[in-house]
């Protein structure tokens, strides 16, 4: 796995809004769901959210498993502590919608909190919550040897080695591990292999979408640093020196033309749309969701705008999500 997925795991993963949820509910005598201000709301809420826990061994890929499922569209909550998981998905349930799945990472650094996950299961289960436990395993000498490759000690390990904190953390999560619904043995995985198999449980039939931002800039005022890929239109004659031109910018109708009347410039359009089409194909299957296509000319006005804009439409037309960046546009 990566360095993420050793010792103390960190995440970026969204935290929620807490301006997007109503009032917090409490429960009534019945079991019904009743509202602070007194009315019962019970089938008037949204559908509850469906739920996945992540946990298992670190080292293991806890990490790279959460991380697939966020790009798959769920709400990922990192080392919630468990005895907050029936509070999270009552607020998915309140957010008229806007939270349908959450996946919630559940691991050995909230161990204070570990003995309260047995409990808010009961009570998920009590209130017909549909989840699921996936289980991340290796074996010892995998995991000895991912620990060592990044020089991070294991969260339980204290003043032992790092075998001792395999061993009381196996032994910590012994009864999970039973009742997992999904255990992935990720001892001879990659990566992409990891992300694969997660792929295949909670994908479902349909393709993991690839989100693309198509980004103009000038060579002039740098490389765009989180560029995955860069073309150059520098080889088009530039609209700067034609004098009626000059003022407008590529989004211009008749800056456009003069770019796409040019010769090259809708060979150029094709095949490289052509080769986006073979590129994006890899990235799926390695599990890459977002790239960032940058399109230069001199001062990122005319030629470069006009260029990604086209682009844009042809990956948007092909089903890709794509956003479009000006980078440099209205700099001079």
């Amino acid at each position: 796995m990566t360095e993420h997925d050793t010792g103390p795991e960190r995440s970026e993963r969204a935290q929620g809004k807490a301006g997007e949820v109503r009032p917090r509910e409490a429960a009534g005598e019945n079991g019904a769901q009743v509202s602070t201000d007194g009315t019962a709301n019970g089938a008037q809420d949204a559908a509850i959210p469906e739920l996945v826990i992540i946990s298992g061994m670190s080292g293991a890929g806890r990490s790279t498993a959460a991380k697939c499922l966020e790009d798959l569209g769920w709400f990922v909550v990192d080392n919630l502590p468990p005895a907050l998981i029936p509070t999270m998905v009552e607020l998915g349930a309140r957010s008229q919608g806007n939270v349908a799945r959450i996946a919630v990472v559940v691991d050995v650094r909230g161990r204070r909190f570990f003995d309260n996950l047995r409990e808010s299961l009961a009570d998920l289960d009590s209130r017909g919550v549909t989840r699921r436990i996936v289980f991340l395993e290796s074996s010892d000498e995998a995991l000895v040897r991912r620990f060592e490759s990044v020089r991070r000690p294991h969260p339980l390990q204290g003043d032992g080695r790092i075998v001792d904190g395999i061993a009381a953390e196996r032994e910590l999560l012994r009864e999970l591990r039973g009742d997992a619904d999904l255990v992935i043995d990720t001892s001879s995985l990659n990566v992409h292999e990891l992300r694969a198999k997660m792929d295949a449980q909670f994908a479902g039939e349909e393709e993991p979408e690839l989100r693309a931002t198509v980004m103009s800039f000038g060579f002039k005022y740098g490389l765009p640093v989180d560029a995955d890929l860069v073309a150059d239109m520098r080889f088009l004659p530039n609209p700067h020196w034609v004098p009626e031109l000059r003022p407008f910018t590529g989004v211009n109708e008749e800056v456009a033309s003069y770019v796409f009347n040019q010769p090259g410039a809708k060979e150029f359009l094709d095949r490289y749309a052509e080769l986006l089409r073979l590129i994006a194909a890899g990235y799926r299957r390695e599990g890459k969701r977002y790239v960032t296509i940058a399109i230069g000319c001199t001062g990122g006005k005319h030629r470069s705008v006009a260029m990604s804009e086209k682009l844009a439409a042809r990956l948007a037309a092909e089903g890709v999500e794509t956003v479009v960046v000006h980078r440099d546009m209205g700099r001079e």
